[in-house]
């Protein structure tokens, strides 16, 4: 069977895995991938939520960290992007119906993939989009879910040509008038190196547009009004305090002092009314945390295993300097 992961050179497919697709509840394939640990007896199993425009293969590094911890690791391209089905004809949009539809994917990755397929306990590692799905669903995952780590959860904006407040009203009025399909610019810019908010560290970031430039199909372009209008709907049930005091799921956010895309001082904010969370701060750190320095994803690791049972009890000290 041929994978239906790509390896390239600089960022080969990590061994011993399961690889395929699973069937939601509106009859899309999603990609998947289930990676295992060496270890005769597993750590655990981590559920990797990406982030808007990911896709497995960028995980690859990350995913070969946690195993060389003796845990597995359970990933899936969210629907409209990476190796999954494109939702709407422009392929290159990146659109969803309902923010909604991404929770329930999430449960039922858990239902047919996870739950018989990999190794308790089940820990969740969410990236931006993926931290805001998280956030949603967290309230009814209290009894799967052992503990979250959050990065960079998307629950604001910065960055961008136009405010926060001027995007929710534009996609909004798009909605409104049956254009939510479209997206509200023409293209993603591909930014130089020196001008990205996304890390501060040249070789990954090279690695990362170098999958784009060669494997184009796991791209997309900008994200569509609906996109938008969604996932701004989902940001304001998540802050909601009523929201967020019903998630009883052990939690930290690991927050990089200098991202460029979600502001740190909402990430701050959100954990002062979040009373099952804890800021964990990287200090120069920028917003892929797990595509930046060796130093800052050093930092974010040792805080996830000090924060894991099971984990590394020694990984606290290696965080030290670095605001956590």
């Amino acid at each position: 069977m041929d994978s239906v992961l790509i390896s390239t050179p600089d960022n080969p497919v990590p061994e011993n895995r399961t690889e395929g697709y699973f069937e939601t509840h509106d009859g899309w394939k999603l990609r998947y991938a289930v990676f295992r640990s060496d270890a005769s007896v597993a750590k655990g199993t981590v559920v990797i939520l990406q982030g808007r425009n990911e896709y497995i293969e960028k995980y690859f590094e990350t995913i070969r960290d946690l195993t060389a911890k003796d845990f597995w690791v359970a990933i899936f391209d969210l629907r409209g992007q990476g190796g999954s089905p494109r939702l709407i004809k422009k392929r290159q949009h990146g659109h969803v119906r309902r923010f909604s539809d991404y929770e329930r994917d999430l449960d039922t990755f858990l239902e047919k993939v996870v739950l018989p397929d990999t190794r308790l306990p089940f820990y969740l590692l969410g990236h931006s989009t993926g931290g805001l799905i998280a956030l949603s669903a967290a309230p009814y995952l209290a009894t799967r879910i052992e503990r979250m780590v959050l990065s960079a959860p998307f629950i604001g904006l910065i960055g961008q040509a136009a405010s926060a407040s001027t995007i929710r009203r534009l996609a909004a009025t798009a909605c409104s008038l049956g254009l939510g399909s479209l997206p509200l610019s023409r293209k993603l810019r591909e930014l130089p190196f020196q001008d990205n908010p996304l890390t501060s560290d040249e070789v990954r970031f090279e690695r990362n547009i170098a999958m784009m430039r060669e494997h184009p199909e796991l791209m997309l372009g900008p994200p569509t009004a609906r996109w938008v209008h969604e996932s701004f709907k989902a940001i304001d049930k998540v802050l909601m305090p009523s929201h967020l005091f019903s998630i009883t799921i052990p939690t930290i956010v690991i927050a990089p002092t200098r991202d460029g895309v979600v502001p740190y001082i909402a990430q701050e904010r959100l954990s002062r009314y979040f009373r099952a969370a804890q800021l964990v701060p990287i200090n120069g750190a920028r917003h892929e945390i797990f595509q930046e320095r060796d130093a800052y994803r050093a930092a974010a690791l040792a805080a996830f295993h000090a924060f894991i049972p099971g984990s590394d009890a020694e990984a606290a000290e290696e965080v030290e300097g670095f605001g956590v």
